[in-house]
């Protein structure tokens, strides 16, 4: 029943395109159901790969075969075959009677249409409460670890948002972790957590793209600079002077500094750069440097013994830099997530916890809109008749239904403002109230007053404020016309100097 499978196969494929162009013509309003959408997509794109593999499989192996089943229908007795072919199905379902049979007009088709789905998988357990489907970082537990790693304990503890600015960072002057701290299993560990997590997100949040080019494009550009001994931070034999010491620029705004080598940090002046010589820290730190460099010095020459140690020690520099270089990329890649998760967690760190739980209320609200949008009654027009779900009173967006929580209290759209001068008409929000006094509505109402340069006139609400203003204004254009005649002076015949106001009137009166 070879020609059976590969006429399966291509109606399969055929379906699969369908379904495919189904959902492209979507475009969901809601990040839950986009995601839904492009998971299914990549789902569907997976499964007509394996079914082309297998009818190329097919053609290609099974080709004997296949020319044996031809003849066999058409040179042979038709009905010994029918009947042999039935026998085989009846055969199968005595052996398998509770076996289903697979609908392929549903298969395919969206929840709303009468299909089974299921094909992007839990979307809602695919992210934490934290990444709000994707559109933030969750790196709490991985902020966690990085605080926990040895070299970090004794220093300064950063703060979650600190640490979203600098977890892609792996060089000073801005990373303060020396590298022979960067060979302990701890960061070796670390770097691997952040790196997969970073993997994994870009994963469920863009299953449409081409990652796995990406991902061998970074690979490929990591194993170029690797052999060209160009990635950061992890440079061999890199030429050293005074004594471990180099002159260079510290952190932005702090002028020039002095770098220690052996440890691997900046130092603001020469006198503190000598006091910490001393300490035991560096003392170690810098034994062994040069007991590595000792190793190198050995394998160069032929000494056979240190070789295994050396090489070992250079492939656990290479798979740490490997992972550091993936974060970079990945973050780089990734930068309006990492942006939109710095504001998000700003955002939140001003918020009391009413407002918190107001906030998570509302989104529970709008993911559940969604799912009923997607569900049965997926039909625009009979979405534009549903009762809007708005326990809040938030405003509208363009679509007709309620703007998210979190963009309700980031404009402030809570704040009231209101304006004497347009008839104590009330604005919301800071934005609104300030792009009002350079409308229609603004301008109209200082020109009731007589005032005619509005521009003056910004944050000014009250009708008493704005008229005491406006005749300040007209008293110091008056002063500084005064002053500006009175600085001009003209001299008669006699040799007489006086200002020019008071000689154009004797010139009028004849009195010169």
């Amino acid at each position: 029943m070879i020609h059976e499978d590969l006429r399966f196969l291509h109606e399969d494929i055929e379906r699969l395109e369908s379904a495919i162009s189904d959902r492209v013509l979507e475009e969901p309003k809601h990040v839950r159901n986009r995601l839904n959408r492009d998971h299914e997509i990549a789902a569907f794109l997976s499964r007509i790969q394996s079914q082309s593999e297998r009818g190329l499989q097919i053609y290609n192996n099974e080709q004997e075969a296949r020319t044996q089943e031809v003849q066999a229908i058409s040179t042979g007795d038709q009905f010994e075959e029918f009947y042999k072919r039935l026998d085989e199905v009846k055969s199968f379902h005595k052996r398998n009677p509770n076996e289903p049979v697979e609908n392929l007009e549903r298969a395919y088709k969206r929840v709303e249409d009468g299909g089974s789905g299921g094909f992007a998988g839990d979307i809602d357990g695919m992210f934490t409460g934290e990444e709000s489907f994707g559109r933030f970082f969750d790196l709490t537990m991985l902020h966690e670890e990085f605080l926990n790693l040895p070299a970090m304990k004794a220093g300064r503890k950063l703060t979650y948002l600190q640490y979203l600015d600098i977890f892609d960072v792996f060089t000073p002057p801005r990373c303060s972790i020396p590298k022979q701290e960067k060979l302990t299993d701890q960061y070796f560990t670390y770097v691997g957590s952040l790196s997969q997590y970073l993997e994994s997100f870009i994963r469920r949040t863009k299953p449409l793209e081409d990652l796995e080019k990406l991902f061998k494009d970074f690979d490929d550009e990591f194993e170029k600079s690797w052999e060209q001994n160009e990635v950061p931070g992890w440079e061999k034999n890199a030429p050293q002077s005074n004594g471990g010491a180099s002159r260079g620029p510290v952190t932005e705004g702090t002028g020039e500094g002095v770098w220690c080598a052996d440890c691997e940090k900046e130092f603001k002046n020469e006198n503190v750069y000598r006091a910490h010589l001393t300490g035991k820290k560096h003392i170690k730190n810098a034994e062994a440097r040069q007991g590595q460099k000792d190793d190198s010095g050995d394998m160069e020459v032929g000494n056979t013994t240190s070789a295994p140690t050396t090489s070992t020690a250079r492939l656990k520099e290479k798979a740490i830099a490997e992972r550091e270089h993936q974060i970079r990329k990945l973050a780089a890649t990734m930068q309006t997530e990492r942006e939109d998760t710095r504001v998000n967690v700003e955002r939140k760190a001003g918020m009391t916890d009413r407002e918190r739980q107001q906030e998570l209320a509302a989104l529970y609200a709008e993911d559940e809109a969604a799912i009923n949008a997607a569900g049965v009654n997926g039909d625009d027009e009979d979405d534009s008749d549903e009762k809007i779900y708005n326990p809040l009173k938030l405003p509208l967006a363009w679509d007709g239904k309620p703007i998210p929580f979190w963009l309700y209290k980031l404009h402030g759209l809570g704040v009231e403002f209101p304006c004497e001068i347009c008839g104590n008409y009330v604005y919301m929000g800071r934005r609104a109230f300030e792009k009002h006094f350079s409308e229609a509505r603004h301008v109209h109402g200082l020109k009731c007053l007589g005032i005619t340069n509005t521009a003056l006139f910004r944050e000014i609400t009250q009708i008493e404020e704005a008229q005491r203003l406006w005749e300040k204004i007209q008293r110091d254009r008056k002063k500084v016309q005064e002053r500006k005649e009175d600085v001009v002076e003209m001299e008669d015949t006699a040799g007489n100097v006086m200002p020019v106001k008071v000689y154009q009137d004797l010139e009028k009166m004849g009195m010169l």
